[in-house]
């Protein structure tokens, strides 16, 4: 039986959640996310398998035309993705493409490469920004309709309790316990995680200023209300 939760947050936009441990140990969770855009075709942040279910729900929706890797961890199922939907955009951080260097996975476009202009053509649904003064080198999208946010590493709501529901497995850990957007310990990790200060003041405002309520992390619960809160507290050393 799979432990992936399959659920429709907003209209048009469905998240894939599961148990995902850092380590091995420390109990994180894991999360995709596929949205169907005006044109009718399907945004899919990858960031778990592609497992049966996972495909039968993407492809309801309607034909898939962009693939995305948010930062350099979120990786490992570009190349399972693109396998499956051949004709979509596949477009990562260049530290996420590095990494599959030397195989066959075509990308089309490049965050760190790219000229910072470039469109990729979801932006009239979706707006992406950029942080390359973050450790892992991520980008933040926000779905205008929904008025979600969309990340990876920047922002945890642990403990993981959606992503272990299905699953007998402990969602407990000291950190875990500690590691979400009030707590002084996210606070510290935002800040240690910024690499260039300056870059990160002007990013993590950037997104302050979209108009989002709902925030869907890859790494613990969704936020489904007050998540411009949410970032602003998270990112409140960046801010003030």
């Amino acid at each position: 039986m799979s432990e992936t939760v399959i659920r429709e947050v907003a209209k048009d936009v469905w998240i894939f959640s599961k148990p995902f441990s850092r380590f091995g140990v420390i109990p994180f969770g894991g999360r995709s996310t596929a949205i169907k855009l005006r044109d009718g075709g399907v945004w899919v942040l990858a960031s778990t398998p592609l497992e049966a279910e996972t495909k039968a729900k993407i492809n309801e929706l309607g034909p898939v035309k962009f693939i995305v890797g948010p930062d350099e961890g979120h990786h490992l199922y570009l190349g399972e993705f693109k396998k499956a939907y051949p004709d979509a955009k596949l477009i990562a951080v260049e530290e996420a493409i590095q990494k599959h260097k030397g195989e066959d996975i075509k990308f089309d476009g490049s965050w760190g490469k790219d000229a910072p202009d470039t469109k990729y053509g979801f932006e009239d649904d979706i707006k992406w920004c950029f942080f390359p003064g973050f450790l892992t080198k991520e980008v933040a999208f926000f779905h205008k309709d929904s008025k979600s946010l969309i990340e990876a590493d920047l922002l945890f709501n642990l403990p993981p309790k959606e992503q272990y529901s299905k699953s007998n497995k402990t969602t407990f850990s000291l950190l875990t316990k500690t590691f979400n957007p009030w707590s002084y310990t996210h606070k510290r990790f935002a800040w240690s995680a910024g690499s260039d200060r300056e870059a990160m003041k002007r990013d993590v405002k950037t997104v302050a200023e979209w108009d989002f309520e709902r925030l869907i992390p890859c790494h613990g619960d969704v936020i489904e209300r007050d998540g411009n809160k949410a970032w602003r507290e998270a990112y409140k050393w960046f801010l003030d």
